[in-house]
Order: C-alpha cells, then structure tokens, then sequence
C-alpha cells in the first residue's frame, strides 16, 4: 500500500441532521433525529452506547448499507443519496473498507482468495492483485496462512484475514461494527493494536462501534450515542 497525499480542507465524513426510525405497526420508532457527526481525514473515532441505541445503525449509514431517512451525508465529498445503486457500490468498493464483528469471509475461499475478493470484483489484474494480498496477509502476521481455509484458522486468525481483506482496496477509511466482539481479551487486543497501526502509518481513517471501553480508549476520539443524540467523550490519546 502506497501512503496518499490527504487534503485536509474537507471531512472525510460529514454528516448532518441525520434522521432514522421505523414504523412498526401503529408506532413510528425514532432511531435518533437531528444527529451531527464529522470526521477528519485521518482521525480514529469510537461510538460507544448501550446496546439497541442505534450504533450501528449509524455505521451502516455512513457506509452507504442503509439511507437516512432525513439529513445529509457526505462521504469524501460525495453526496451519498445522490449515487444510484451501482454507483454507491462502486464507490463503497473503492473508498471504504468493512469489518464486522463476525468476519464474514467465504467458507470456500483461502484466506489469499478472501482477501483479493474485492479487487476481483473489480477485474483487476489477477497477478498484482495476488501480491497485493499476499503482502497484507503477511503484514497482518498471516503468512503462514495464505493458503488455509477459514475454517482452520483461529477467530483472531479470521479477523485479522478480514481487516486484511477490509485494507486491500487501499480504504480512506475502514467502518468496524464491533470488530473484537467474538475474541478472548488477548486476541482482541491483538486486533485492535493492528487496527490502530494501520490507521497511524496509512492515516486510514477509522470508525470503530464498539462495546470494548479498552478499544474505545486507544481512539483519538470516542462519543457516545445516548437518546438519539451523540455526546462527546474525553479520551486519553
């Protein structure tokens, strides 16, 4: 991965009076209203909240899996409700990058073959692709498991093959949705060390909806999402 030149005038991600509920039935459920959130290009952030509050609702929108239902979102400049279908794929593929907590990677696929899926996707050449895969699975400490199957990699094994998987489109930023919910204590400390690492030599912007008051404290910024509304925390780093 090559370091890219990062114009600090904008947000990476703006958003503004975001609105999200449901209907259920008779009743409209509001999800939050009138929420603001920026992130500069860069910065690492953890969202905290209590289950059911709505965090990763809001990491779905700001990934473009899901649409306000009022307000704006402006991801690198883009005005995500105005891409279609195929265009906010596209863009997702090339400027954002997805981790969850479970590590989603195909049961049939090599660690390698997960990890080159996205740059697949796009038709990119198979043979620099290859290389660039095989480079971030060593990166990540995974050499000696280029070749396996997930189900013969370890959980920490498995999530270290999806944050590889997550980087290999060279990201502006990655989205994690509890990353080290899954993971032992030491794992997961492993996990998020590696995120963080990743975020201070690429300057890959990070957002990280997380449980792990451990994790949420190694962040440049933490905020907490209570009542529909995000309240700024103080931390450490």
């Amino acid at each position: 991965m090559n370091n890219k030149v990062i114009n600090n005038s904008l947000p990476l991600i703006h958003c503004q009076d975001l609105c999200q509920y449901f209907d259920d039935a008779d009743e409209r459920v509001t999800i939050f209203e009138s929420l603001n959130l920026s992130l500069e290009q860069g910065e690492s952030i953890a969202i905290t909240g209590a289950s059911g509050s709505g965090k990763s609702t809001l990491l779905y929108l700001l990934g473009g899996l899901e649409q306000p239902k009022t307000g704006t979102l402006h991801v690198d400049g883009v005005d995500l409700s105005k891409l279609s279908a195929n265009k906010l794929a596209k863009f997702r593929n090339h400027t954002l990058g997805f981790v969850y907590q479970f590590h989603h990677l195909l049961p049939e696929f090599s660690a390698l073959e997960n990890v080159a899926m996205p740059l697949m996707i796009r038709g990119e050449n198979i043979s620099d692709i290859t290389e660039r895969a095989k480079d971030l699975l060593v990166q990540v400490g995974l050499e000696h498991r280029i070749h396996h199957l997930p189900s013969m990699m370890s959980g920490g094994e498995r999530q270290r093959t999806a944050i590889a998987r997550a980087l290999i489109n060279e990201p502006k930023c990655i989205l994690a949705d509890e990353p080290t919910g899954n993971l032992d204590n030491k794992t997961a400390r492993q996990v998020y060390e590696l995120l963080l690492s990743l975020n201070e030599e690429y300057k890959t912007s990070l957002v990280v909806v997380t449980h792990d008051q451990d994790l949420a404290a190694q962040m440049q910024r933490k905020v907490v999402l209570h009542d529909g509304a995000l309240i700024n925390a103080v931390n450490s780093r």
